[in-house]
């Protein structure tokens, strides 16, 4: 989650501002769906992770266009992207940064830091699990401080700072499970499925020709950042505050749930909050409801959770687990 400390914010100014914003993303949402078809709860997802400030792990199989969305999310939003490929021989200086030394004419000897592309607004990790667990984890301190350390200097990362991550199935060939800890610095991840027969019919057809469509840019970095201001001033009722901490500790290992290994914590509540708030603005509310942490239950708290051995070997499930506690918020 995002420490920085949040610039003040003049209410009225705030309400007035609610509207406009709230349109200008229901205009990005119908850009990004014009590319990306078919897949409208991914675009939501997606757009909830950067409003609420946070980074996303999408996972798919290859083909299901993961890569074009990171790609589209950038261009309709404004925001200066980078690739990163992520590749077993891929070391930690190749995202960070190095220094080099140089020699100017004069003979004289000086430390230059070239920096990674890790210094930009949107970076799209792709095929992140098919690096070492030791190069996944140099994004460790950017997903979570903003910043980077080499050489014994930190260095702040431009703002706004995304990684929206993709990643292919775990049980594929070549590839490594995430630390559990740069599992939890993602605030949702995103599952893509296979499109709908008539879905995949207008991709066959929308893709294949000579006007293949192409996103444009409908927003800028600043009007994201003023949005995700804005919502974190936006109210949460003591009702969704305590449905959330229901759902955040029944996923926790205990006497309840003798077949989990680890569990969400403080953090999967935050992010069931900050993203509750982002799916209210997407939806043009001012107030976040039941029915947004119901929504976000899997997409927030899924990778958070681990079954033990025994469970798994029993059929239980993860999702089920979070299908139950879904049910109770109805």
């Amino acid at each position: 989650m995002n420490t920085e400390p949040k610039p003040p914010i003049d209410v009225k100014q705030a309400e007035a501002r609610f509207d406009a914003l709230a349109a200008g993303f229901a205009n990005a949402r119908a850009e990004i769906g014009r590319t990306i078809i078919g897949q409208e709860h991914v675009i939501d997802l997606a757009l909830v992770a950067l409003l609420a400030g946070g980074h996303a792990l999408v996972v798919g199989l290859p083909g299901l266009a993961k890569t074009r969305l990171v790609k589209t999310l950038g261009t309709v939003l404004g925001l200066d992207t980078r690739r990163i490929q992520f590749t077993p021989d891929l070391v930690p200086s190749d995202i960070l940064g190095a220094e080099v030394l140089e020699q100017s004419r004069e003979g004289d000897r000086a430390f230059r830091f070239i920096e990674g592309p890790v210094f930009t607004q949107l970076l799209m990790a792709d095929e992140i699990n098919r690096a070492s667990p030791r190069t996944q984890s140099a994004l460790l301190e950017a997903m979570q401080e903003r910043q980077v350390s080499v050489a014994g200097a930190a260095r702040a990362l431009p703002r706004p700072f995304h990684v929206l991550a993709t990643q292919n199935p775990i049980e594929q060939e070549g590839t490594y499970p995430l630390p559990e800890a740069q599992l939890d610095r993602f605030l949702l991840q995103i599952d893509i499925d296979f499109p709908a027969l008539a879905d995949e019919r207008a991709i066959l057809v929308a893709t294949t020709g000579a006007d293949e469509p192409v996103p444009e840019a409908m927003l800028k970095a600043t009007d994201l950042i003023e949005a995700q201001t804005l919502l974190t001033h936006m109210p949460v009722p003591e009702g969704v505050v305590d449905a959330i901490l229901r759902a955040v500790r029944s996923l926790r290992p205990g006497p309840e749930n003798p077949g989990l290994m680890w569990g969400p914590g403080p953090r999967g509540g935050q992010a069931l909050i900050t993203a509750a708030r982002a799916r209210a603005f997407l939806q043009g509310r001012a107030v976040p409801l039941l029915e947004d942490v119901a929504a976000l239950l899997q997409p927030a708290l899924g990778h958070r959770v681990q079954l033990g051995f025994a469970a798994r070997s029993e059929g239980r499930t993860v999702a089920e687990l979070i299908r139950t506690i879904e049910s109770g918020l109805e």
